[in-house]
């Protein structure tokens, strides 16, 4: 099972497991659900639209508002298929239960 909002975020950079997380825009209208190994360097690929033709990109999904944390990659790829597949409902409540004030966490990486 994987941790959110509020874990020591230690070595998180050299872990060999995984983080689902979720971004969203500026109102809140469109989530994204995403897993990677290696946060900050996906957020940064978020916010300066990489990959611009990609479904963040085009609609302007950069603030990181929830995140789930996995000793491993594979157990982080299976939660973000549950996520995915789930109710937008499900998401919303997720973020509200650990960041209600859907606040960006990126920050909290980046001390």
């Amino acid at each position: 099972m994987g941790v959110g909002y509020g874990q020591k975020k230690q070595n998180i950079m050299f872990r060999k497991g995984g983080i689902v997380y979720i971004l969203t825009n500026t109102h809140h209208s469109t989530l994204y659900v995403g897993v990677t190994s290696t946060i900050l360097g996906r957020l940064r690929d978020h916010k300066e639209k990489l990959y611009p033709k990609s479904f963040s990109a085009k609609y302007n999904l950069c603030k990181f508002v929830y995140y789930e944390i996995f000793d491993s990659i594979e157990e982080a790829i299976d939660r973000e298929k549950q996520l995915k597949a789930g109710p937008r409902q499900k998401k919303i409540d997720l973020i509200n239960q650990l960041n209600p004030a859907w606040e960006d966490l990126t920050f909290e990486f980046e001390r």
